[in-house]
């Protein structure tokens, strides 16, 4: 079947690059799919070329407009995703040095700051406040500031809570935490040095909100330090504490992770396990509740055997970049209980799901425009688009939901609808075009109680006092000559004319049963 939809695939490549393609009968654009949209896809070559690795986003606090940045083997590709159908490769900041299939991006105060594992890389800072004015694209852009107290390194995390930057995996600090000041984006300063829990390979760093008053408003780092995860104090940069270990069994390389929102769990990859035989993919999912005391509370397995690589958490979705795989999206509802559900996935890689290193590296879901950008090794930037919905309230289960009560989600919870077609939720015979019942009434939703919406009533009583008589003559004269939907209609032919006259004078002083 891999190869199949490899061979369909083959026919789009023709073409330089894709622009809008539902995901369709489980393909879009001859990608396997589920619930998520190919907006647009920039080769490598047209990002510059090489292999691509790692990505992260950006948007212009001026107009809103969105940006990619996408680390190559030779540098930093920046594109406007704008307009996502039609993305714009803006141009290249070089590596500082050399090329390294290995850079890491992230973004503090409209400035990117970069590192890379090659040698001598330092960190350099790019002020992206000037891809707004770029013309004659691509160029090669210069760098803001440059950080050189650490060479080599592999990942740069960044608290934009704090305003520091974390380097890790480097040449410094036994390849811990090295903490660098960015509150003056331009002039990184030398925070502190951490290695007392051994090399980070990634981690997460936040002003912590969980549940843990001992820590409540602690600066407190996720690390993921290969064969577990190291829970660290870094509120005092001259003086950072470790708190806790969390461990799991048959770890093999304990690669990145992140917390939910709420920072009561923090979800990690093993990159190496598949390789080594575990089975297909594993999303760990860590209680840490309690800092001082986390523990492994359930394990997601997926239903390939791709090998996982980086993945991060936005409005209760775990969105994973699984190599082979591509993006996996997960929804964490029923985390309490240590439970994930596949919901969405777009495979950027159909000729295999298999355990190799290749397909995509990373992801970016954070743009408020729902835009996932993804990247892919060997095949650039995938612009996507997952299909969340909204879903409507229908407490009275007559199929119609209430405008004012929805959720998003990609598919629908018990007790909501895909549309908002109830005025009135609390009756199951009240919503749009809904057939009168006689109660007086308004079952359709049209703003007025007409025809078989209304209380089955005396003849000509069209004032509802029990009899016929002048007042109702006077009732008939004010709406005389009323040709449809009319609410004084004897007959019951939608008008009001000399023919309820008739029917009047004919039950004339007569009082209603």
């Amino acid at each position: 079947m891999k190869n199949l939809l490899l061979t369909v695939l083959a026919g789009f490549l023709t073409f330089n690059s894709f622009s809008q393609t539902p995901c369709v009968g489980g393909l879009a654009g001859g990608y396997p799919c589920e619930n998520v949209d190919l907006l647009a896809h920039l080769t490598s070559a047209q990002l510059g070329g090489g292999e691509m690795n790692d990505i992260w986003g950006w948007t212009d606090p001026n107009g809103g407009n969105e940006y990619v940045m996408i680390g190559r083997d030779a540098g930093t590709s920046f594109v406007d995703i704008s307009d996502p159908l039609n993305p714009v490769y803006l141009g290249v900041l070089l590596s500082h040095t050399s090329n390294s299939i290995w850079r890491d991006i992230k973004v503090y105060q409209n400035h990117a700051f970069i590192v890379s594992e090659a040698n001598s890389h330092g960190m350099q800072v790019f002020d992206l406040t000037q891809l707004s004015s770029v013309t004659g694209a691509p160029v090669v852009f210069s760098e803001t500031a440059f950080y050189g107290s650490f060479g080599r390194c592999h990942n740069i995390v960044i608290n934009e809570a704090s305003g520091f930057a974390y380097a890790v995996g480097s040449n410094t600090a036994g390849g811990g935490l090295h903490v660098v000041d960015i509150s003056t984006p331009a002039s990184p300063v030398i925070a502190g040095l951490f290695s007392g829990e051994g090399y980070t390979h990634d981690a997460q760093v936040v002003n912590y909100i969980g549940p843990d008053t001992d820590y409540a408003g602690a600066e407190i780092a996720f690390a993921c330090n290969e064969d577990n995860i190291a829970i660290i104090n870094v509120t005092d940069k001259t003086d950072i504490q470790g708190i806790s270990l969390a461990t799991y069994p048959s770890a093999f390389y304990t690669h990145q992770g992140w917390l939910t929102e709420d920072h009561k769990y923090f979800l990690a990859n093993d990159e190496l396990d598949e390789i080594n035989g575990t089975g297909n993919t594993r999303t760990f999912i860590f209680d840490v509740q309690n800092l001082d005391a986390p523990f492994l509370l359930g394990t997601y397995t997926h239903s390939t055997a791709a090998i996982d690589h980086n993945l991060y958490v936005h409005e209760g979705y775990i969105y994973e970049s699984n190599y082979r795989a591509g993006l996996r999206i997960l929804e964490s509802s029923d985390i309490a209980n240590g439970n994930l559900s596949q919901v969405a996935f777009f495979d950027v890689y159909p000729a295999s799901n298999s355990a190799q290193f290749n397909g995509s590296w990373s992801n970016y879901p954070f743009f408020s425009s729902g835009v996932v950008a993804v990247s892919h090794i060997e095949e650039g930037l995938f612009l996507l688009k997952p299909d969340i919905k909204t879903f409507y309230a229908d407490a009275d289960n007559d199929g119609f939901g209430d405008p004012l009560f929805s959720l998003e989600g990609f598919t629908s919870p018990s007790g909501y609808v895909d549309n908002n077609l109830d005025c009135d939720d609390a009756l199951n015979t009240v919503y749009l075009g809904a057939p009168g019942t006689g109660e007086n009434i308004d079952n359709n939703c049209d703003g007025v109680v007409l025809g078989d919406e209304l209380a089955a009533q005396c003849a000509a009583d069209f004032n509802n006092d029990g009899t016929r008589n002048i007042l109702d003559l006077s009732v008939l004269l004010g709406a005389f000559g009323c040709l449809s939907d009319c609410s004084v209609d004897a007959n019951n032919d939608d008008s009001t004319n000399i023919l309820d006259l008739s029917v009047l004078l004919g039950v004339f002083g007569i009082d209603c049963d």
